[in-house]
């Protein structure tokens, strides 16, 4: 007796080498999967490593091998990103006979068949029928989210001037660099918010952050009546974007201004030395939807429709993943 098919999904995996900001974006359209969720972590040797995205999967981490990021039950869906994640994502497909369907979020370099679906941001180039493209990232921090957020009690954060703004610092990046004219240049501006718009900002860095830098915006904050996040703490900028009535946001990261632009707040970038063009294209398409605006430059705090691409991939997975199993591509449990 046959029963069935299943098209709703009841497991997934993630599958990345750990990398912050892939795992932030699987993580992300996991959770709007609203399915039981595991992250499997793949590390290939070298010479291994050095051959993906292209190359095959370190005999060592096989299905059979103890600790294998491979190892059965294979999952209903699976999403994968960064290029060491690749190999892995394509021999799973073939040793789950099929039936595991497979995500890749972002350009793998190995075309449009490397998964079952495909998310790109709207500024790569690559395209297909399976390829969804969309102007910002997926990330963690979705309507639901920041709405209860924004609801919760926070002293140290709800005691703050209005306006309030969530400032964002990246760091350097194989295509910016953070001059010391332009630390004193971002600095300076954030100053002028505060003194002049009565601004109170609340302040987060990376480990990219150039130290001088750091220095300064730590200092900023004492001089009073600002929040500096020392990274002594968990890490609070889920509410410094709920709270927030307009955010400042380095050019260097695309998923900081992705998370940025779900928040329907006023998105101020400031652009270090350097740059890449599909970081420009990225900034132009939110430019042109009045997302984005020049910092230094006049503070804006007038909202917009929440830019979010987290709900439309996932219900692109689960309607491709439906298809897929009604079309048969997976067996028939009886």
């Amino acid at each position: 007796m046959t029963r069935p098919l299943e098209t709703a999904p009841s497991s997934v995996w993630i599958l990345t080498d750990g990398k912050a900001g892939d795992l932030a974006q699987c993580t992300g359209v996991a959770d709007a999967l609203n399915c039981p969720c595991e992250a499997r972590l793949v590390a290939p040797r070298p010479p291994f490593s050095w051959w993906l995205p292209f190359g095959p999967t370190d005999p060592r981490e096989r299905e059979g091998r103890p600790g294998s990021p491979l190892a059965p039950p294979y999952p209903d869906i699976v999403i994968a990103s960064g290029r060491r994640a690749v190999g892995y994502l394509r021999r799973l497909k073939r040793i789950s006979r099929g039936r595991t369907f497979t995500v890749f979020l972002k350009d793998p370099r190995t075309g449009a068949n490397t998964a079952d679906l495909i998310w790109v941001p709207e500024h790569d180039k690559l395209r297909g029928r399976n390829v969804l493209a969309t102007p910002t990232s997926p990330h963690g921090f979705p309507a639901a989210k920041l709405a209860k957020l924004r609801a919760q009690t926070v002293p140290e954060i709800d005691a703050l001037n209005r306006p309030r703004v969530a400032v964002l610092i990246g760091g350097e990046s194989r295509h910016h660099t953070f001059t010391e004219e332009d630390q004193n240049r971002l600095l300076n501006g954030l100053r002028r918010i505060a003194r002049d718009d009565g601004a109170a900002l609340m302040i987060t860095a990376s480990r990219r952050t150039p130290p001088g830098l750091a220095y300064g915006l730590a200092s900023l904050a004492k001089s009073g009546g600002h929040l500096y996040w020392t990274g002594e703490t968990s890490n609070p900028l889920g509410f410094y974007l709920a709270k927030a009535d307009a955010i400042v946001a380095t050019a260097d990261s695309t998923n900081m201004i992705g998370e940025a632009a779900a928040t329907g707040k006023p998105v101020h970038v400031f652009h270090p030395s350097g740059g890449h063009g599909k970081i420009t294209r990225f900034l132009d398409t939110l430019r042109q939807l009045d997302v984005t605006h020049p910092f230094p430059g006049p503070l804006k705090t007038t909202t917009y429709d929440p830019i979010d691409a987290t709900p439309l991939i996932a219900e692109r997975i689960l309607a491709d993943f439906a298809a897929s199993r009604l079309q048969g591509n997976a067996p028939l449990a009886g």
